[in-house]
């Protein structure tokens, strides 16, 4: 795994061949559920922002970390409930499909929370 990756192709490129697929995989997912979402690198890992963070993820040995902050993980709870999580993360295991719906649905989540903060920001 690489620590210093200046942009996500170059973070994704430096897994092993299976583990770069759900990366990848999960890349197109959250770009797909925030087309608007500007791609970075942050915290040494793929991140997405829009109105604020949105998403940050991250592959490891034996799963990926999928970071969309707490209050989704605590929207989320029962859905999650299946992977290993905690206040601001969840764990989807490397030998698993990603659930394509869940995330989608936990990214527009937090998009859509991001709006409204910024929203209520300028209404200050």
């Amino acid at each position: 795994m690489t620590t210093k990756s200046k942009d996500v192709d170059n973070y994704i490129a430096s897994f092993p061949p299976e583990t770069r697929v759900l990366l990848e995989q999960l890349r197109a997912i959250i770009r797909k559920a925030a087309p608007q979402a500007e791609e970075v690198i942050s915290y040494k890992m793929p991140a997405y922002q829009q109105d604020g963070m949105i998403v940050y993820f991250a592959g490891y040995a034996k799963h990926i970390g999928f970071y969309p902050t707490g209050t989704v993980i605590a929207a989320f709870k029962k859905e999650i409930a299946a992977y290993k999580n905690s206040k601001g993360a969840v764990q989807f295991p490397l030998d698993k499909r990603l659930p394509v719906g869940l995330i989608t649905k936990m990214v527009k989540f937090k998009v859509k929370e991001n709006r409204e903060k910024a929203e209520s920001k300028k209404k200050r």
